[in-house]
C-alpha cells in the first residue's frame, strides 16, 4: 500500500464519482479505477459498492477512510517536521553555561533565541568551563557559554581546546561584594588591598579553577592571601555576604539583590576585563546549532 493509493481513495470517497476524482487527481478514469481495485485486493475488502446506481462507501470503506485521512495528515506533518528540523526550527539545543553568565548574557541570548525559534527544546544546565570543554569535544553538548581563559591572557580564547571554536560575546569586570552595613559600603569604588583584612566567601576551587586561581592571584598581587569561607554557587555567596560572614569578589553582571542587604562596588585596580565566550565544535552539524550561532 502506497500513499498515492490512499490519496486516490480519499479523493474518490470525497467525490463519490470516479470521473470527478480522476479530474482532481489528473489521472485517467481507467487508471484511477485500477488503483482502487488494486488497493481493494491488497486490503482484501471492498471499499465501494453501487446501491441503486449510487456509488457509496461500504462499512469497511468508511472505517478505512477515517484511518486513511489520518495517515495522510500525519505523513504531511512528518514531511513538514523533517523540513523544519533541517532548517533548525525544530530539535533540541544542549547548552551549558558558567554561573557568571546567568544574570545578564544568558537571559538576553536565550530570550532572543526563544523568540526566533519558539519550538526548539532548550536543554540547559550550569557547568564549569572545564566540564563544558570536555563535553563539547565528546559531542555530549552543542554549545557552551564559558570563560575559557583568565583575563590576563585574552588571546588564549582561540586555543580553547583542540578542535573547538569560540567567539567572545562579552568582557566583564570584577566587583567587590559587601554587606550593606560594611564600613566600605558607602564608597563607590574600592582598592582590592582595602579588603586584605576581611574574611572572604568564595567558590571552592573545583567549582571553577580558572576563576578561583585568577582571583586569588589578583589578591596576592594586591599584597594579601584571602581567608576563604567556601560556597557552592553565586547565590550562596551573596547570601553568606548578606549574613555578614565576609566579603567576596564576583564577575559582573551580578545577581539582583536587596541593596539593604548586599552592595556591589567597582574596583579601582587596573584589572583586565574577563572574556565570556560561546564555544562549539565545528564538527557538530546540528541545524539548531547553526541557527543559534547565526543569532549570536
Amino acid at each position: 500500500m502506497e500513499l498515492r493509493q490512499l490519496r486516490s481513495f480519499v479523493v474518490v470517497a470525497e467525490e463519490m464519482n470516479v470521473g470527478r476524482a480522476a479530474t482532481r487527481l489528473h489521472l485517467t478514469q481507467p487508471s484511477l479505477s485500477r488503483q482502487i481495485a488494486a488497493l481493494e485486493r491488497d486490503l482484501g475488502v471492498e471499499l465501494f459498492a453501487r446501491v441503486k446506481r449510487r456509488f457509496v462507501l461500504t462499512a469497511a470503506g468508511a472505517t478505512f477512510l477515517a484511518e486513511a485521512q489520518d495517515l495522510l495528515r500525519r505523513s504531511e506533518e512528518a514531511v513538514r517536521a523533517a523540513q523544519r528540523t533541517q532548517r533548525g526550527e525544530l530539535g533540541t539545543l544542549r547548552l551549558r553555561f558558567v554561573q557568571s553568565a546567568t544574570f545578564e548574557p544568558l537571559p538576553q541570548i536565550l530570550g532572543a533565541f526563544r523568540r526566533a525559534y519558539p519550538e526548539v527544546v532548550l536543554d540547559l544546565e550550569s557547568w564549569t568551563t572545564l566540564r563544558q570543554t570536555e563535553a563539547l569535544r565528546d559531542g555530549r553538548i552543542d554549545v557552551g557559554l564559558l570563560r575559557p581563559t583568565a583575563p590576563a591572557d585574552a588571546t588564549a580564547v582561540v586555543r580553547l581546546a583542540p578542535g573547538l571554536a569560540s567567539r567572545v560575546v562579552a568582557e566583564d569586570s570584577l566587583v567587590a561584594v559587601l554587606p550593606a552595613r560594611h564600613r566600605l559600603a558607602r564608597r563607590k569604588r574600592l582598592r582590592l588591598a582595602e579588603l586584605a583584612d576581611e574574611p572572604f566567601v568564595f567558590y571552592s576551587r573545583p567549582s571553577g579553577p580558572i576563576v578561583h586561581d585568577t582571583i586569588i592571584g589578583f589578591c596576592r598581587a594586591a599584597g594579601f592571601t584571602p581567608r576563604i569561607q567556601q560556597a557552592a554557587d553565586v547565590q550562596t555567596i551573596v547570601a553568606l555576604v548578606a549574613a555578614g560572614l565576609g566579603v567576596s569578589l564576583l564577575i559582573s553582571p551580578t545577581p539582583p539583590t536587596n541593596p539593604d542587604a548586599v552592595v556591589y562596588r567597582e574596583l579601582s585596580d587596573d584589572l583586565p576585563p574577563w572574556p565570556l565566550s560561546v564555544a562549539w565544535s565545528p564538527d557538530n552539524r546540528s541545524p539548531v546549532l547553526e541557527r543559534f550561532l547565526e543569532l549570536i
